[in-house]
């Protein structure tokens, strides 16, 4: 029954009969179903209008100033041309259109926007005057900084761009505004600036959106990169994500593209490769020697998270493999269960901390967290079920994940971790070896669009892989990262000659 709805009035337009237009309309809404539905009969001119829109959704003083302003127009004023006089004189509102599709009236009021039919009319005038519940652009939770902006994206899409072009007024900025769903009219938006951004890139996103065919954008923006890029069993982000405008526009002049997607704070950053999600805003908030400093510790922290476990538990198991000064790792496992499986359930236990986090209300998870991570890990080494090195090499490979900016990021290195460690495990040093080999070349066979997902390390570069390594001085960074193809490399003006 609802696929034939949608079909006959897909492709509908208006009669000049408002009654029979307006019963249409209360079938294809729900008006008398749904209570937020309104369907507003007036008299202007002595003429028969009628007004559709959500209760919510339209800015009430906007409202009424319209319909104020139409109370005094008189019969005469409505001879001739009636709509095209009301859009042009009277309706004093920026955004507002005429159609005669019945799929766009009921597209734009689903939207937000309100529709106003008249008596004789085949058209409608669609009125922008939407406002959706949103919070204030506070800062993000994840990428906060000590010095710098305190503003994030919201839920709301027009107040995403908006954002994004108080930072970037290049008049080459591009905002294409699309919809995926056939049912949830999801807005997505597709950012770029026209002279930076490679036309393959934004050539083929815009017509890998279009082609989407789902009913909606059921988790938004990541709903929607799973339908863009289809990797659905590698734990690595193709894209980076930030809820940052200034991290958002740092992207756009460096010749990214960007999706935003309505109803989500994060923004989609593309290409991206796996070094992007290691940056992060403090480092250029900071003084560049500070910044390299940083970045060096974040660096070390990811290797931390990925090889500390495996390495330490194979020295640890091959104490005849250890030097001298490396002795202090080996360990006499005083414990009831085997080495590998206290580690297994430490990891699990960390896993399952951090979810009850997410679900514990704020008051009681500094609480939850000091319990279970001090007085659970206390108890399990008394017990015999842990050694204490087991806790110690545990947290510090979880505080090394934590401290990657993207939260991605750290999930899939947890997971390389884990492989890492069953391989150490199963077959020893050679296990190990072999497992980091396929890590890597596994990840340099990855493409993101048109860049490699390892580069500059591959290819490589030696120039641009100094320059992600090392937080380069602004004045220095003369040119685009070349990974990405921007149509212009220079940041900075040549020197006439």
């Amino acid at each position: 029954m609802s696929e034939l709805k949608t079909q006959w009035w897909e492709h509908a337009t208006l009669h000049k009969d408002l009654e029979r237009n307006t019963e249409m309309l209360n079938e294809i809404l729900g008006v008398g179903q749904s209570f937020d539905m309104i369907c507003r009969p007036m008299t202007y001119g002595k003429k028969a209008c009628t007004f559709y829109f959500v209760d919510g959704f339209v800015k009430d003083e906007i409202m009424n100033y319209i319909m104020d302003r139409l109370a005094d127009l008189r019969a005469e004023d409505l001879k001739t041309d009636a709509l095209q006089r009301l859009l042009k004189r009277e309706i004093a509102y920026v955004e507002a259109e005429l159609t005669d599709q019945v799929k766009k009236i009921v597209t734009s009021v689903l939207s937000g926007a309100a529709a106003m039919l008249m008596e004789g009319e085949s058209s409608a005038i669609i009125i922008d005057a939407r406002t959706y519940p949103a919070r204030g652009p506070e800062e993000p939770d994840i990428e906060r900084v000590v010095r710098g902006a305190r503003d994030g994206f919201v839920e709301t899409l027009v107040f995403n761009t908006a954002l994004t072009r108080r930072h970037v007024r290049d008049p080459g900025l591009r905002m294409e505004h699309m919809q995926v769903g056939r049912r949830s009219k999801t807005d997505v938006c597709l950012s770029y600036v026209e002279d930076l951004a490679d036309p393959r890139v934004v050539n083929e996103l815009r017509e890998a959106i279009q082609k989407i065919d789902t009913d909606s954008l059921h988790m938004a923006e990541k709903t929607l990169e799973e339908h863009l890029f289809k990797r659905y069993w590698n734990p690595y982000p193709m894209v980076r994500f930030t809820e940052r405008p200034d991290v958002a526009a740092v992207h756009l002049m460096e010749g990214h593209v960007l999706i935003y997607v309505d109803t989500s704070p994060s923004v989609m950053i593309t290409p991206s490769t796996f070094f992007h999600h290691l940056q992060h805003a403090e480092e250029y908030r900071q003084q560049p020697v500070v910044g390299a400093f940083l970045r060096l510790i974040r660096f070390l922290a990811m290797g931390i998270s990925i090889f500390l476990l495996p390495l330490w538990y194979l020295l640890s198991t091959r104490p005849e493999h250890l030097p001298s000064f490396l002795q202090f790792l080996a360990v006499q496992n005083t414990a009831d269960v085997p080495l590998f499986v206290q580690i297994l359930i430490a990891e699990t236990g960390v896993e399952i901390l951090r979810m009850a986090s997410i679900h514990t209300p704020s008051p009681l998870a500094t609480a939850m967290g000091l319990i279970a991570g001090v007085l659970l890990g206390e108890i399990g080494i008394k017990i015999g079920w842990f050694i204490p090195e087991v806790v110690l090499y545990v947290a510090l490979a979880v505080i090394g994940t934590f401290a990657s900016p993207s939260y991605e990021m750290g999930m899939a290195n947890k997971m390389v971790r884990f492989g890492l460690l069953v391989a150490a495990a199963l077959f020893g040093w050679a296990g190990f070896i072999i497992a980091c080999i396929a890590w890597v070349v596994w990840l340099a066979r990855i493409e993101v669009l048109v860049t490699p997902y390892l580069w500059p390390l591959i290819p490589f570069n030696g120039k641009a892989l100094l320059d992600v390594l090392i937080r380069t001085p602004m004045p220095n960074k003369t040119k685009r990262p070349s990974g990405i193809s921007p149509q212009d490399p220079d940041r900075q003006a040549k020197p006439e000659t």
